[in-house]
């Protein structure tokens, strides 16, 4: 008996682990691969595999699954947080987008003016798969132009769904089916209201009886039933099936068990989204880059000018220097996957010619392979732009006049942190932060923020680093960070300076830069970890605080070596092995209410010891025999398990 489909998805998964392992090692994002993988196995490849419109059926269960965990992963908590950068940076980005592509191609190529405007729609798009990868391996998804190029990635995700919608529209207002577009508009709204009320009452409920059954099997048919079904329902209406996986997304997204469905769904969509690239690396033809060697390439850069102006336009407008715009519109330059999943919708209504489809593959691929170039050359040139003088707020409100300060540059978690310290302790403190929303914010509640970007030395100047006593670099950008530590120090040699990094890579380069402290976030991590673990093992405090101490002298290097220096944590956990410590309640009832230590004979009859009680918010230390037990209190009991087990009985209801 002969399997065609198996054949052809063994072939595929082969050819996959192998591009794949060659991309990693080339650092290609992994989507490369497949698209490479395709090529080579598809009809104008190799033609190794026969069976491409079953491997197509798999890459639109790829695309559901792809927009179903996007639906998930969107709350409209997070849109709250970021709806400045989502709303005015993403619809800026994606409008310059679509009037300068779209323009293009009704000015210049003769579209005609729907084919223009989808032609911006596919250009709009960037990989959110890519520029996520890479920004996390490049530890910069933190930094200014990494916040904003994520914001504006989301709202390109969700402006796939009326781009969709619209799509029939565009092609003369009849879809497949001969339906007229308003006709599907107003179904896509009636499916919209019929989802909106199932996700009010009905996928509550189902879900929850669901998980009342302890079942992970029924849980996991119970989320793909419902991303399927309601797919499968607005296919049924005329509409696509990514909208309605994306609805079936947005459903769950709402509901408490939608981290538990992501975990759940995460393995097959990685699975299924695979052979979705693949399936588009196999619609490429070779011989079309070959026959147009020179089109494509042009077309290309033509396609990251467009974008890379857009997304730095789009960055400005949300308050950010020139060099972080840079950096978020090169990193933004691509097209992205759900451009191939707009460019299917444009070929079923004659938006897209055979050609004009082969020619936007082409140029996908070609942008997605130098999507790490352009992060590179975007942070070059931001590098070479904080050269240039910045525009220095109003004199009259400068923090020169202080002396022996203290200087904070960023204003997240960690500068907030810093700040309040200062502002507790009594110490004149000055913050720079380039969020301009957040500066007015807190300008309103008395806090002295300023409006800036603390690479450039004018700035610092402006922030009197000159007389500064120290200054704090918190931001998570490390590029940035390099920046400010030769600056201030350049300006100013007798200033203690400590910055913060995310890796210990960085910290011997701050160092040489003029840092006093660095602070490895990694690292401290990992000391606190191991400080709890030492005192869960009853480790004097004092090893405990020498250690660490040693740990952070020698900068790290004992917790890099492969095995530490010193082991009295190693002998006193051998030596404490057998020996827990526990809180028990004293219960109303139980034998232990109104009962001295000393009647009780912990020690004698039990063989264990009480160390502590804490009654309210008092904690009696080391109690005596004549110290009486209150209901409530809670006992601390040191000793063996099985001793402590059998004094359980005292503190419990008789």
């Amino acid at each position: 008996m002969h399997y065609p489909i198996l054949v052809d998805l063994t072939i595929v998964m082969a050819l996959a682990v192998a591009a794949v392992y060659l991309c990693s090692l080339l650092k290609i994002p992994s989507i490369v691969g497949f698209l490479i993988t395709g090529i080579l196995a598809g009809p104008h490849g190799l033609g190794l595999v026969e069976a491409s419109a079953q491997i197509e059926v798999l890459a639109e269960v790829g695309v559901v699954l792809l927009l179903f965990i996007i639906g998930m992963e969107f709350s409209f908590s997070s849109f709250k947080q970021m709806k400045k950068t989502l709303l005015v940076g993403g619809g800026l980005q994606v409008g310059l987008s679509i009037l300068l592509a779209g323009g293009l191609g009704y000015l210049f190529l003769g579209r005609g003016a729907g084919q223009a405007l989808f032609d911006g729609f596919l250009v709009a798009l960037s990989s959110t798969a890519i520029v996520l990868n890479l920004l996390q391996s490049r530890g910069e998804l933190d930094a200014p132009h990494g916040r904003a190029g994520l914001g504006i990635l989301i709202f390109q995700d969700i402006a796939v769904i009326p781009m969709l919608l619209v799509a029939p529209l565009l092609a003369g207002g009849a879809a497949a089916g001969g339906q007229s577009g308003w006709v599907l508009l107003a179904k896509g709204a009636a499916v919209i209201a019929l989802v909106g009320a199932a996700a009010r009452w009905l996928v509550p409920w189902a879900l929850e009886r669901a998980v009342a059954t302890r079942n992970r099997e029924l849980f996991l048919i119970a989320v793909v039933l419902i991303c399927f079904g309601v797919a499968w329902l607005t296919a049924s209406a005329g509409l696509s099936l990514a909208l309605g996986a994306f609805l079936a997304g947005l459903i769950i997204s709402e509901s408490p068990y939608s981290h538990q469905a992501v975990s759940n769904v995460l393995p097959l969509r990685d699975l299924f989204v695979s052979v979705f690239f693949v399936s588009i690396g196999m619609l490429m033809d070779v011989s079309f880059l070959l026959a147009n060697i020179w089109l494509v390439p042009l077309a290309a850069i033509l396609v990251l000018l467009i974008k890379t102006l857009a997304g730095g336009l789009a960055t400005l407008t949300l308050g950010l220097p020139l060099r972080v715009a840079v950096a978020a519109g090169l990193g933004l330059a691509q097209i992205g996957e759900f451009s191939f999943v707009l460019a299917h919708t444009g070929i079923t209504h004659g938006l897209l010619s055979p050609e004009n489809y082969q020619i936007f593959l082409n140029i996908s691929v070609l942008t997605m392979l130098l999507t790490p170039a352009c992060l590179t050359l975007g942070s070059r040139l931001a590098a070479h732009l904080t050269t240039m003088p910045p525009r220095l707020p109003d004199e009259a409100h400068s923090p020169r006049h202080l002396s022996g300060h203290a200087i904070v540059v960023g204003y997240g978690i960690n500068g907030r942190n810093v700040a309040r310290a200062a502002r507790l302790a009594g110490i004149p403190y000055v913050v720079a932060e380039m969020n301009s929303a957040t500066v007015r914010q807190e300008k309103e509640k008395g806090e002295p923020l300023v409006y800036g970007d603390a690479t450039h030395e004018p700035f610092l100047e402006y922030l009197g680093v000159a007389k500064a006593r120290v200054l704090v670099v918190a931001i998570a950008d490390p590029v940035a960070t390099r920046r400010v530590v030769a600056a201030a120090k350049s300006l100013n040699p007798g200033l203690y300076l400590i910055a913060r990094t995310r890796f210990l890579q960085e910290v011997e380069e701050l160092a040489k830069l003029g840092a006093d402290e660095v602070i490895p976030e990694e690292y401290e991590t990992a000391l606190e970890i191991f400080a709890r673990l030492l005192r869960r093992f009853l480790v004097p405090q004092s090893e405990i605080e020498r250690f660490v101490n040693e740990l952070r002298s020698e900068s790290y290097c004992m917790l890099r070596a492969p095995e530490p220096a010193g082991d009295t944590a190693g002998e006193l956990s051998r030596l404490l092995s057998d020996v827990q410590l526990i809180t028990l309640r004293v219960v109303a009832g139980s034998a232990a209410e109104n009962r001295k230590l000393g009647e009780l004979e912990l020690r004698r009859q039990h063989g264990v010891t009480m160390l502590a009680v804490g009654r309210g918010a008092e904690v009696l230390a080391e109690p005596g025999a004549g110290t009486q037990l209150l209901a409530g209190d809670l006992a601390v009991l040191i000793g063996t398990p099985e001793r402590l087990a059998a004094a359980r009985g005292l503190f419990r209801a008789a």
